[in-house]
């Protein structure tokens, strides 16, 4: 971790955070999240950055991500209990953008046959990826069920028009290593996409779902 966030802080405000879940234990799994502030930065002017990165550890386990694919990958999402869909099925979707909101809107990932990929456009139109769901690509040599935890482990920042992110960065039955560790990737990540990188950020909370917020920088 870069020297503005030291280990200490870190580990402060992961066992806060996770200390404070177990005392007031909800009915669901509450996720993690880093809320970042931005500064000096014009959203107007510059360039909006996006990027993912893979963390160490599964953030949501709860994801839902649907398979997109070809006859081989469908049979194998569905011995897996995968949820899925064949071009048939999307065509029958008929680009109406009412539906391809819906689909989006179901799952929180996209998983697509490498065949099946370059026809998304066409046959959902540009529902997807205006949502930021556009599938990921998977190819018959990949296993499925790590691609999909692939998947569950990334997050994905994308500065929009606001100057506050926030992204999952892990949920509250992981242990303190774990969470830190997911922190710490993810924060080093979000640094070096940003063009004045430290200078950029105004502060960093992270919190679980319903938990009070903990300052981290």
């Amino acid at each position: 971790m870069s020297s503005k966030v030291s280990r200490e802080t870190l580990y402060e405000c992961v066992n806060a955070v996770l200390n404070l879940s177990q005392e007031k234990k909800r009915n669901f799994l509450e996720t993690v999240e880093l809320q970042i502030a931005l500064k000096n930065y014009d959203t107007q002017k510059d360039k909006r950055f996006a990027g993912s990165v893979r963390l160490k550890y599964v953030t949501r386990p709860n994801m839902q991500v649907c398979v997109l694919g070809d006859q081989q990958h469908c049979d194998e999402a569905r011995n897996l209990g995968v949820p899925c869909m064949d071009a048939e099925a999307l065509k029958k979707l008929n680009k109406n953008k009412k539906l391809v909101k819906k689909l989006a809107k179901k799952y929180d990932a996209f998983l697509a046959s490498e065949s099946l990929i370059k026809q998304i456009p066409r046959l959902l139109g540009p529902g997807l990826n205006k949502a930021g769901k556009f599938p990921s690509p998977l190819s018959h040599q990949e296993s499925m069920s790590q691609k999909i935890d692939e998947v569950k482990a990334t997050v994905k920042f994308q500065m929009k028009k606001v100057l506050c992110l926030s992204v999952a960065v892990g949920h509250v039955d992981m242990n303190a290593d774990e969470l830190a560790q997911n922190v710490h990737l993810s924060v080093n990540f979000l640094v070096s996409l940003l063009k004045k990188h430290w200078q950029n950020v105004r502060s960093l909370h992270m919190k679980s779902t319903m938990g009070p917020p903990q300052r981290l920088y």
